[in-house]
């Protein structure tokens, strides 16, 4: 019988704890930490006062290409990727140290939620250790992005530099501009 260290539980504990914070789902908790799924669960809910939300973990490359998760996917590899290998951070540390660092800069969605959560960042780092996905500069600002890992990059233009036709016409998009032209009148 293999003797459980109070010590290591009360870091796997800590490290729960602060992974819920950032907005973890159960199954990232479960990858990352030793802790029985029970526990989790009875953290989970001390915590947040619910219970944590049920289904599958995003498991496409595709929704990091799409315009704003891709913007948004860059800013936090770039980040985790300098912390890597500047900070010689690794592993979940580096996740939730650049997760962290993203939250500061990145504007929250119309509903006021982070546009990239800490399990889509989770997923974005297994998705590079995988080598499904990469980073290419763009042509015109030299930004480096998300993309997919085997597609041709020549002459790739960012979606910053190159907005889709329908970038920024959101419902709050419009009730701004309404609102906006209301107040002038």
């Amino acid at each position: 019988m293999k003797k459980k260290s109070v010590v290591t539980e009360a870091q796997e504990i800590q490290l729960a704890i602060k992974l819920i914070n950032l907005g973890a789902r159960l199954q990232l908790l479960e990858s990352e930490t030793s802790l029985s799924r029970e526990r989790l669960l009875k953290l989970y809910k001390e915590l947040k006062g619910v219970s944590p939300p049920k289904g599958m973990l995003p498991f496409s490359t595709d929704w990091f290409i799409t315009w704003q998760p891709n913007i948004h996917s860059s800013l936090f590899i770039s980040i985790h990727r300098y912390l890597r290998d500047h900070a010689h951070i690794s592993g979940i540390e580096a996740i939730m140290k650049a997760y962290q660092l993203y939250l500061e800069q990145a504007e929250p969605d119309a509903n006021g939620e982070p546009v990239l959560s800490l399990t889509r960042a989770w997923t974005l780092a297994r998705f590079f250790e995988g080598k499904m996905l990469a980073t290419t500069g763009c042509s015109k600002c030299g930004g480096q992005f998300v993309v997919h890992r085997l597609d041709l990059h020549d002459n790739y233009t960012c979606g910053l530099c190159h907005m889709p036709s329908r970038a920024g016409k959101t419902k709050k998009a419009k009730s701004d501009a309404m609102a906006l032209s209301m107040a002038i009148a």
